[in-house]
């Protein structure tokens, strides 16, 4: 009995040795053992690495930075952040690839500048919405991606105007209209607020009809357009605002249907130079009806100017009078056109008296005029001087140079007092005209 409870006994110590042996403490195994050292190895080569590196460094770390990569000039990134401070800050990632849809669309740099000059925030909006439907129905309804290009520039917004709820409903209306793809091409480049203001109502349809235009009228397409696009009482007003000068609705309709532009025309503007044309010219009212250039014309810089210059030179009695179907005719001239005829042709002593009594009845408005239309012929002409000027001193300095090195020098100056001396010709006949 004792040999088996002592049998027992050295069997249960051999058990806890043979346990205690198998869980070994952790002390004896560190996770950082020695043996067994974790090794990391890297699956790219010394060669990729820089050029990793170099991937890096070349990315853009500026809007600046991007928009010249993509090909604006130092001046076309000054426009754009003097009118819109915050692209300075833009996400460059996002400003990236709104440059490549545009690019893709054909826009230029200089493009660009208009845009952003037209809608300051443009490419803060998503331009990448619906893109590719939106880009398939304008390519079907402009018919070519220059068209295409002149129309966005036009109006950047149709890229971000809401193309289900805003885009096909606007153009199928005006389709509705009968206007065909060519109108709506026409319409949509000279009037950009065509898409986002264009509704239709019943007083509006019966507008157009009284304007009794057929859908093939040349003029239809405009008189649906401006229409769509003007408020209701708006319309309204102007229409009262020609019905006090005596004129019935049938003459006011058309009137429009002759000259539909006329339904843009502010309410002040018509007054006064109905006011003028009737009061002071002494002419009838129904005069516009078949002369609506009159309503058009400026009134301080063409109107008032030639007709109190027809008046001068009746006092003076000269041979040469502005009066008539001759008045008609003066007043759709171009200004240098109309002082060559009946202001220049006089002799030196009695141009100078009326080209003074007439720049005095327009004061600013007849210089400013009169320098945007001779300036660019002056410019023209001492370009071409110049020119020649800088080709006859190069073909001197080729010849010179080796033998006499001061040649060239004195050939750079005289270059730089024939440059000095243009430009104060330029400066000196502004100010004259002015």
């Amino acid at each position: 009995m004792q040999s088996r409870v002592g049998s027992l006994v050295k069997l249960r110590n051999l058990l806890i040795a043979s346990r205690n042996f198998l869980s070994f403490p952790k002390s004896l195994f560190p996770a950082t053992s020695l043996l067994f050292a974790p090794a990391t190895y890297s699956t790219i080569c010394q060669a990729q690495e820089e050029g990793v590196g170099e991937y890096v460094r070349d990315q853009p770390k500026s809007s600046e930075e991007i928009l010249k990569n993509w090909g604006c000039s130092d001046t076309d990134i000054s426009k754009m952040f003097t009118r819109r401070p915050a692209l300075r800050n833009a996400d460059l990632d996002q400003l990236q690839f709104k440059l490549n849809i545009l690019s893709g669309l054909g826009i230029s740099a200089s493009e660009l500048v208009k845009i952003i000059n037209c809608r300051p925030r443009f490419l803060s909006y998503r331009i990448n919405h619906c893109f590719d439907e939106r880009l398939e129905y304008f390519m079907r309804l402009f018919e070519s991606r220059e068209v295409l290009v002149r129309a966005i520039v036009k109006n950047p917004s149709l890229l971000t105007y809401d193309f289900h709820d805003k885009v096909k409903p606007a153009i199928a209306l005006n389709e509705g209209m009968g206007l065909s793809t060519s109108d709506l091409t026409q319409i949509l480049l000279s009037r950009p607020t065509l898409i986002p203001r264009t509704s239709f109502n019943d007083e509006k349809m019966e507008y157009i009809r009284k304007t009794r235009l057929s859908n093939h009228s040349t003029m239809y397409k405009y008189v649906v357009a401006i229409i769509g696009i003007s408020r209701l009482e708006t319309i309204r007003q102007k229409v009262t605002n020609l019905e006090k000068f005596g004129f019935s609705e049938d003459e006011i309709f058309g009137l429009l249907a002759r000259s539909p532009l006329v339904l843009t025309l502010s309410i002040d503007k018509v007054q006064r130079n109905m006011t003028f044309i009737i009061g002071k010219m002494k002419l009838p009212a129904p005069v516009i009806l078949e002369n609506p250039f009159f309503l058009y014309t400026n009134l301080e810089a063409v109107l008032k100017p030639r007709v109190f210059i027809a008046e001068k030179m009746q006092e003076m009695g000269l041979d040469l009078q502005i009066k008539g179907p001759m008045m008609l005719t003066a007043l759709r001239m171009t200004e240098k056109r109309f002082l060559k005829a009946f202001v220049n042709c006089h002799p030196k002593d009695v141009a100078d008296e009326l080209m003074e009594f007439y720049v005095s009845k327009g004061c600013e408005a007849i210089g400013r005029r009169l320098l945007q239309e001779e300036l660019p012929s002056r410019i023209s002409f001492l370009n071409i001087f110049c020119y020649q000027v800088f080709i006859f001193w190069t073909c001197m300095m080729s010849q010179f140079t080796c033998r006499y090195h001061y040649v060239t020098l004195g050939s750079i100056l005289l270059i730089a007092a024939l440059s000095f001396s243009v430009i104060l010709y330029i400066v000196w006949g502004s100010i004259n005209f002015l």
